[in-house]
């Protein structure tokens, strides 16, 4: 199964990133890449990919080390001054177009350097934070306390029940969008916990089994989203409309019309980078 935002195949060279000496001989090396961002967004050229410039930085702490492609050091920009929390709405249509491999390396980028901008200051005594491990970390100035990137988890998944897939929507959703339910996994929940509770929160369905399908980095800002089908016991909904406009019950027919974009279809799914994409695909194909 192919999933939006990762095969990006990159050595991450985990073993250098305290290594300052070979992290300066690695951005000087003559194929060293620096991805070229406009502010947290990708910049992409004529021939579709992703555009990359010389290295020509100093200061190896400016940088972050996204691994090597190959004997080629690839660097994505440190911007802890970047703008956050932005819906990436921008960049959307250009990741629709985007392949795979070339989403899932600004991806990365975005992702840590979006974490960067949130870290400036200690989460313990408040003093400013100076980065350090080729990007991937950040210490306090002040206690010296080291921060490191995280990922948030949330459950997306489906709900089955009689040969149908529940899907549901959201008002800031395209019209006739209509994506798989998701929601946060909680301090001391299971994933097979966190997608009962959000079930049975968001569309009054209490599920009886659950699978894991697939997973999914998501940069918006640093999500892992972890793809699961559940089996519920009954199709009867309950919706909390603070979560969800609508939400509807869909056959095998609907969504291989909705996955094929026939105009009859009853919904639109989500765009192919996204993992409600794959789980609707997964859930046909099974």
């Amino acid at each position: 199964m192919i999933v939006g935002f990762t095969g990006a195949a990159l050595d991450r060279m985990d073993q250098l990133r305290l290594d300052m000496a070979r992290l300066a001989e690695a951005a000087a090396h003559e194929s060293a890449r620096l991805l070229a961002l406009a502010g947290l967004d990708p910049v992409v050229g004529d021939d579709g990919r992703l555009a990359w410039v010389a290295v020509e930085c100093a200061d190896c702490n400016e940088l972050i080390l996204l691994g090597f492609d190959g004997d080629a050091p690839l660097f994505a920009p440190l911007q802890a001054d970047a703008q956050i929390g932005g819906g990436a709405w921008s960049v959307y249509r250009v990741l629709g177009e985007m392949e795979s491999r070339d989403a899932a390396i600004w991806g990365a980028a975005r992702a840590v350097n979006e974490w960067h901008a949130r870290h400036r200051y200690c989460g313990i005594c408040g003093a400013g934070t100076a980065p350090f491990r080729a990007g991937w970390g950040r210490r306090c100035t002040g206690c010296g306390a080291e921060h490191f990137p995280r990922v948030d988890p949330v459950v997306i998944m489906l709900a089955e029940h009689d040969g149908k897939v529940l899907v549901g929507r959201q008002p800031r959703y395209p019209p006739g969008r209509y994506s798989a339910l998701a929601g946060f996994v909680e301090p001391g929940e299971s994933i097979e916990e966190a997608v009962a509770r959000e079930l049975h929160e968001e569309a009054g369905v209490r599920a009886t089994a659950v699978r894991y399908v697939a997973s999914q980095p998501w940069p918006f800002p640093g999500s892992l989203m972890i793809g699961c089908i559940a089996a519920v016991d009954s199709a009867a909904l309950t919706l909390d409309t603070d979560e969800l406009e609508d939400a509807m019950w869909v056959s095998r027919d609907e969504v291989r019309a909705a996955l094929a974009g026939e105009a009859g279809a009853p919904f639109l799914t989500p765009p192919p980078y996204a993992i409600a994409h794959s789980l609707l695909a997964a859930w046909l194909e099974s």
